[in-house]
């Protein structure tokens, strides 16, 4: 159950984090995997550890905001069958204490870099008669999240174009779905605390991880779990749906 093979997939930000639990399981299951990753140094990381287990992988350096560019790794691609639109960065802050900049810049990459990566792949996969599309969206999509406006906003906007793509395009065989995770333990989390409160990390950390009933993050693997199912034949009924992958946190936490 669950095999790729034959299929060629296409992971935005597969160089870390989620991305990379993608990457490397797609491999595994037989998936020809194209990673475009902005850190060329993550992409080929990423590349080595998936040849090192026999797989069979690619890596485009890519900025997925820049809809040229976008396009042109797209085309030398050709004919594919998943497309999973990971790449993404987070923001904090509030209405009035997000500057236009960053503003800007989450537009620019969670939102336009959806939609660049759909604009240019949607072709292609209209070619291979099966094909699947996977957002990641964010529980930041589906409840009030503190300090994430810009974030929330952008993750809200993915959740409503998997909805769309997903009605316009179920009659040429392409399903879209979207997952929603929690906070998921990745490089950018540790990275956050030893920024931000490099004086108690590990009771940040916990305060975190409480935050979902569960008790715990995620991990990538559980994310990249999930995401082999909803792009696997097995999933073949399954379009215009939103995934939570977060430890009770949209129902439990009342």
């Amino acid at each position: 159950m669950f095999s790729l093979k034959n299929k060629k997939a296409v992971i935005t930000g597969g160089g870390s984090g989620i991305g990379k639990a993608i990457s490397e399981l797609f491999a595994e299951q037989g998936a020809e995997v194209h990673i475009l990753e902005l850190n060329e140094m993550n992409g080929a990381e990423v590349l080595s550890s998936i040849e090192n287990q026999g797989g069979k992988a690619f890596v485009h350096a890519s900025d997925v905001s820049d809809h040229q560019q976008v396009k042109k790794v797209f085309t030398e691609i050709g004919a594919l069958h998943i497309l999973v639109n990971n790449a993404g960065i987070a923001h904090v802050g509030k209405a009035d204490t997000t500057s236009e900049e960053d503003f800007d810049k989450i537009i620019s990459v969670n939102i336009k870099g959806v939609y660049n990566c759909l604009h240019a792949a949607i072709p292609h996969l209209k070619k291979s008669g099966n094909g699947v599309v996977l957002n990641l969206a964010s529980i930041a999509a589906l409840v009030g999240i503190p300090d994430r406006f810009a974030y929330s906003t952008a993750k809200g906007a993915v959740k409503a174009m998997t909805m769309s793509v997903a009605r316009d395009y179920i009659h040429e065989n392409i399903r879209c779905n979207s997952i929603s995770p929690a906070r998921v333990h990745t490089p950018f989390v540790d990275g956050f605390l030893q920024k931000n409160y490099p004086d108690n990390v590990e009771e940040m950390f916990q305060n975190l991880s409480k935050t979902q009933p569960i008790g715990r993050m995620a991990y990538p693997k559980e994310i990249a779990a999930l995401a082999l199912y909803l792009c696997s034949d097995e999933a073949s009924f399954i379009t215009g749906c939103d995934y939570p992958i977060d430890g009770g946190f949209t129902t439990l936490n009342n």
